[in-house]
């Protein structure tokens, strides 16, 4: 979470340090403005490593147990440095904070315009 409360974060990092592959789930903490709607950031928003970003671009997410499995637009792609529309991702953290994780990436998911919240969402 955002202590300025500017935005909502539910991220996960390949390393303990937040190094190696990263994903940052974010959502701002108010509704969007005109400006955001008018720029299409009006949804959520997904930033990987080297700062690619894309808004409204995860298709669908499914937290079964530690695993997260995620469908992003193949249209992001090249936003987002990455080459494959579906991450799966191994949580290694405790149960109390992947119940956390789950809650914070559920606000996020449903934020803003309706056609944006993946079609899939299963947390």
């Amino acid at each position: 979470m955002d202590p300025d409360g500017y935005f909502t974060e539910a991220a996960l990092a390949e390393g303990e340090d937040g190094s190696g592959f990263i994903l940052m789930f974010m959502a701002g903490e108010e509704e969007p403005d005109d400006q955001e709607v008018a720029l299409g950031m009006d949804t959520h928003c997904l930033v990987t490593a080297g700062q690619g970003t894309a808004y409204g671009c995860v298709r669908g997410a499914v937290l079964t147990g530690n695993v997260l499995h995620v469908s992003l637009d193949p249209d992001a792609l090249e936003d987002l440095r990455l080459d494959d529309s579906e991450i799966e991702a191994v949580i290694e953290a405790s149960t109390e904070d992947i119940v956390q994780f789950r809650e914070v990436l559920a606000q996020v998911l449903n934020y803003g315009r309706a056609d944006a919240v993946p079609s899939r969402l299963v947390i």
